[in-house]
C-alpha cells in the first residue's frame, strides 16, 4: 500500500511519501537508542513538563489538527477536534499521575528493606491504525514517555501527515529529539524493526491478522507485546431500560467515527417485549442522520476511510441478506448517491440496519466496520448474555437495565474487557482499556497501561 494522503471525501490524492530506506531506519533506531540512554535518567518532573507542553499545543491548535484528521480519514470535523482535545487529556493525565503510578512500592518481607521498582525498557515499537490517528498514538506515547521509554511509530499508510504532526508536536513541546519518531514505512518493514535487539517491546492496535502477525514475530524473539484488536461489541437493551435514552445512545454508539471504531456498538440485542418499539425509534433516528462533507460542522456521517473498507462493508451487507437478513433502512449506496450526487466520488455508505440474521450465521460472527447495525431479538436476560458472548471477540459491551439483578449478571457474565451499564462504551485515560478472546491482550491507559512497558523489578536488601 502506498504511503499517501487520499481525501476519502473526494477520492483525490493529496500527497505521497516515499517509505524510509533500510539505512534511514537504522539511523533512526541509532538515534532512539542514544536518546534513551539519556532520556531514561530524566526526572518525572521534567517529563511532566514536556507532556503538559504537548497538551497545550494540542489545545491551542486543535482546529488545524482536527482538519488534518478529517482530510486524511474522513471523520466529522467536530469529532476530529474532540479527538485532539482527548489526546491533550491523556498527556495531562500522565503528567499528573505518572510519577505516583511509577513510584517505588515498599513490601514487607524477611529483608531489611524490599520494594518494587519500575524502570523503563527502552525502544517500544507502536503499530497504530488510521481510525483515531491522534488518540491511538497519544494513548501509547504519553505513558511510554512518562515511564522513560522512547517510541518509534509505524502509523497506518493512509495517515502519514498525522504521523508526522504528532512527532512535530512532541518536539515542539521539548521532548528530546529521538524520544519519539514517526517512521513512514510499509507493513513489510515492521518485522525487521522488531527484530532489532534494541527494540524491547511492541504494541499494536488494528486487525486480527495484523495482531497475529506481530505477536508471532515477537513471540519468536521473546519480546513483550500489547494488542488491541477488533470487536463486535454487544449493546444489550432489557425491558426495564429507559428506552428513549437507550435508543438515543444506540445511534451515537454505532455511528461514532462513521461507524469505524473497535468499541462502537455493533450488535444490538433487545428483549422481545420492547424490540418493535426500539427498532421503530432507531429507524427514525437513522433516517434523520446527515450524511455529507465531514468538514461541514452539521455533518454527522462522513465517508469511510478507504475504497477497500467500503467494498468490504458492501460485501458484508450483501452476505447478510443472502444469509437471511433483512434491511430496515439503508443498505443501498446507489440510492444514497442518487439522492446526493455530490457524494459520488467519496467513500460514502448509508446508515443501515439489518434484522432477522440468524445468530449462527457466519456473517453474525464478523465485525462490521462502518455505519451498519445488526439487531437481534431475545426472550430474556439469559439469552441476551448468551448471544452477547456468541462471538470470537471480547472488547467491550454496553448494557441497559434498571434492575439490579440484571445489572449484576451482565457485569459478571459478559465476556469483555469492559462493561458499561446505561452508558456508551468509551476509553478514558483513568481506566484500563483492552480486550479478551480475539480482541487482544494487555491493557492501555490507567495505571495498568503505564505498567505494561516497564521492568517491574523486585529489590531485596539485608
Amino acid at each position: 500500500m502506498a504511503i499517501a494522503t487520499i481525501n476519502p471525501t473526494t477520492g483525490k490524492l493529496i500527497k505521497t511519501f516515499e517509505p524510509l530506506t533500510g539505512e534511514a531506519i537504522a539511523h533512526k533506531l541509532d538515534l532512539a537508542q542514544t536518546t534513551f540512554e539519556q532520556y531514561r535518567h530524566t526526572s518525572f518532573e521534567q517529563r511532566a513538563i514536556w507532556l503538559n507542553a504537548a497538551a497545550d499545543l494540542l489545545l491551542a491548535e486543535k482546529e488545524r489538527f482536527g482538519q488534518l484528521l478529517t482530510l486524511e480519514m474522513g471523520k466529522p470535523i467536530k469529532a476530529a477536534i474532540a479527538e485532539v482535545e482527548k489526546s491533550a487529556w491523556v498527556c495531562r493525565y500522565y503528567a499528573e499521575q505518572g510519577a505516583g503510578q511509577l513510584a517505588d512500592v515498599a513490601i514487607e518481607t524477611d529483608a531489611s528493606h524490599s520494594w518494587i521498582k519500575y524502570q523503563p525498557l527502552g525502544i517500544v515499537l507502536a503499530v497504530m491504525p488510521w481510525n483515531f490517528p491522534f488518540w491511538q498514538v497519544f494513548r501509547f506515547a504519553a505513558p511510554a514517555l512518562m515511564a522513560g521509554n522512547v517510541g518509534v511509530l509505524k502509523h497506518a499508510s493512509n495517515v502519514p501527515q498525522s504521523a508526522l504532526a504528532i512527532e512535530e508536536i512532541l518536539l515542539r513541546a521539548g521532548v528530546p529529539e529521538g524520544a519519539f519518531q514517526s517512521l513512514l514505512i510499509g507493513a513489510d518493514q515492521v518485522t525487521d524493526i522488531l527484530a532489532d535487539g534494541r527494540v524491547k517491546a511492541a504494541t499494536l492496535t488494528g486487525s486480527e491478522p495484523a495482531g497475529a502477525s506481530l505477536a508471532s514475530a515477537a513471540g519468536k524473539l521473546l519480546k513483550k507485546t500489547v494488542l488491541e484488536l477488533g470487536g463486535s461489541d454487544p449493546f444489550v437493551v432489557m425491558e426495564s431500560a429507559d428506552l428513549e435514552a437507550a435508543v438515543a445512545m444506540a445511534v451515537t454508539a454505532r455511528m461514532i467515527n462513521n461507524g469505524q471504531s473497535c468499541i462502537a456498538a455493533k450488535r444490538f440485542i433487545v428483549q422481545e417485549a420492547i424490540a418493535d418499539a426500539f427498532m421503530q425509534k432507531l429507524v427514525e433516528k437513522y433516517a434523520a442522520l446527515k450524511v455529507g462533507d465531514p468538514m461541514n460542522p452539521e455533518t454527522e456521517i462522513g465517508p469511510l476511510a478507504t475504497p477497500a473498507i467500503l467494498k468490504e462493508l458492501e460485501a458484508q451487507v450483501e452476505a447478510a441478506i443472502q444469509q437471511g437478513g433483512k434491511v430496515l433502512i439503508g443498505g443501498d449506496r446507489s440510492a444514497l448517491i442518487q439522492a446526493h450526487p455530490d457524494l459520488q466520488s467519496g467513500h460514502f455508505y448509508p446508515p443501515t440496519i439489518l434484522v432477522d440474521i440468524k445468530i449462527d450465521a457466519a456473517i453474525a460472527q464478523e465485525e462490521f466496520f462502518g455505519p451498519v447495525a445488526l439487531v437481534f431479538r431475545v426472550p430474556d436476560l439469559g439469552a441476551a448474555i448468551q448471544l452477547a458472548n456468541n462471538t470470537p471477540f471480547g472488547l467491550a459491551a454496553s448494557a441497559w437495565t434498571t434492575v439490579e439483578l440484571e445489572r449484576d449478571r451482565l457485569i459478571s457474565e459478559i465476556e469483555a474487557g469492559s462493561v458499561f451499564i446505561n452508558g456508551m462504551v468509551k476509553s478514558d485515560p483513568r481506566l484500563p482499556f483492552g480486550g479478551v478472546k480475539r480482541s487482544g491482550y494487555g491493557r492501555e491507559l490507567g495505571t495498568a497501561g503505564i505498567h505494561e512497558f516497564v521492568n517491574v523489578k523486585t529489590v531485596w536488601v539485608k
